[in-house]
């Protein structure tokens, strides 16, 4: 292994090699390769049933998978002190409609072992666009983009050194997704890695320093999306994406 190839490894937040995944006679991910060094805001793209969300279930160990090898910071993705530096937002947010929204923030951040302070809290709610009132509603009251927020909004009081966002976007109106990316730009700046995934890849565009396509379970491209953007031709990332995925 040579310097360069060695100082990756050493640095990688997310390292995914030869990875497997089948569902019957369906092939999810077939042979994935993937490394996104620590500090990088990363985007992983493609269209329904690409395999996106399988990947990352495959990384956080949510399900298992046939051959390969998963790692986080330098650990197993199998031994569950590999997720002791990260936040997780799924695709499908849905916290428990039973609490009011301060108890489930109080709770998450409780549970990651550290202290809860109300007014910060109510500070990420605004930078989140998200009226501190609702603080004081149950969850079952939310509206889904309002749902969505919360649960960003407890990832992100819960400081991690790896962010993985399903669909960090969805349901969430203009205003909101400034304010998002808002925030994931001052991770970044903070040297966080931010792994998430969208189907707006005008977001993607905007914030990442690198990006994977992935097609019918295989990685059709790994790189800046200028690059992509410039092997094609194309001046923007949805004219790119879609010569990539139709490039045989």
């Amino acid at each position: 292994m040579g310097e360069a190839s060695l100082n990756e490894a050493v640095n990688a937040a997310v390292r995914i090699a030869a990875l497997r995944k089948r569902y019957g006679k369906l092939v999810a991910l077939d042979a994935v390769d993937l490394a996104v060094p620590a500090g990088e805001a990363f985007g992983l793209v493609g269209g329904n049933g690409a395999g996106k969300t399988t990947l990352i279930k495959c990384l956080l160990d949510l399900c298992a998978f046939e051959s390969g090898r998963v790692e986080i910071f330098g650990v197993a993705g199998s031994v569950p002190a590999s997720r002791r530096r990260l936040a997780y937002v799924p695709e499908r947010f849905v916290p428990p409609y039973y609490l009011r929204c301060s108890e489930f923030l109080e709770v998450l951040v409780r549970a990651s072992d550290a202290p809860y302070d109300p007014a910060r809290a109510q500070a990420m709610l605004r930078d989140l666009e998200l009226d501190a009132a609702v603080l004081e509603r149950p969850v079952r009251s939310l509206s889904k983009g309002m749902t969505q927020k919360l649960g960003l909004a407890a990832a992100f009081l819960v400081e991690r050194d790896l962010y993985v966002l399903d669909e960090p976007m969805s349901g969430l109106d203009p205003a909101a997704r400034v304010a998002v990316k808002s925030v994931l730009r001052r991770l970044a700046a903070e040297g966080r890695t931010l792994f998430f995934t969208s189907h707006v890849l005008a977001d993607v565009e905007e914030l990442c320093s690198s990006i994977a396509v992935l097609e019918k379970g295989r990685v059709r491209w790994h790189g800046p999306p200028a690059a992509l953007c410039a092997r094609y031709a194309e001046p923007r990332l949805e004219q790119a994406f879609m010569r990539c995925i139709r490039d045989r």
